[in-house]
């Protein structure tokens, strides 16, 4: 899935599927790659075990085989092979004094 073009700052998705509903806010969720349990804040009524939701998050860590995403949802680290490149961070142009 993820290929060498993964670097801190791009926008990446994980799709974990739904385990249960822990409370009526939050479910607990199973991640690929990432062995610990996890859950999230999801108030939706129409929920099942065994749906699929894609979970988005930023890169803030790139090691050689592990990504670490962070965001509203996450601050895990998984593998690179788990996550999928949503978009591209780009770095602001300095502008330059004439």
């Amino acid at each position: 899935m993820a290929t060498g073009s993964i670097k801190v700052g791009d926008t990446v998705a994980i799709t974990a599927t739904i385990r249960k509903r822990v409370t009526e806010d939050r479910v607990a969720v199973l991640i690929p790659s990432y062995h610990q349990p996890h859950s999230i804040v999801d108030t939706t009524l129409n929920i099942s075990s065994g749906q699929k939701i894609e979970l988005t998050g930023e890169v803030v860590r790139v090691d050689e085989d592990t990504v670490t995403v962070g965001g509203q949802y996450l601050g895990i680290t998984l593998k690179r092979s788990a996550v999928r490149l949503v978009a591209s961070h780009v770095a602001p142009k300095r502008k330059t004094s004439t």
